[in-house]
């Protein structure tokens, strides 16, 4: 069994150089980044291990960080209009390819 070692997203941006109208967009999706990592991280561990009572946790766990990611997103929805219109057209585009 092969275990990938992986590193963490790294914060792309110096949260100290964002205009303050930005700031807190930015932190919803630094938010958003560490909640996918997660994610990932606890699934990968889950297909890993042959315990299933440890397999059921860590799915469980991975499962509310997914809740997280949806109140980031949904608070930044509500405060980067730009942000709510391009999902909305990625949807569209998804939507005319998989037809």
């Amino acid at each position: 069994m092969k275990i990938e070692n992986k590193k963490l997203s790294k914060i792309p941006i110096n949260l100290e150089e964002i205009d303050e109208e930005d700031l807190d967009k930015e932190i919803m999706r630094i938010g958003i980044m560490a909640e996918l990592d997660a994610i990932n991280l606890y699934e990968q561990m889950a297909n890993l291990t042959k315990n299933e009572e440890l397999k059921k946790i860590l799915l469980d766990i991975a499962k509310e960080e997914k809740t997280h990611v949806g109140e980031f997103l949904a608070l930044l929805l509500r405060y980067d209009e730009e942000q709510k219109e391009e999902l909305r057209r990625g949807e569209e585009e998804v939507n005319e390819l998989i037809k």
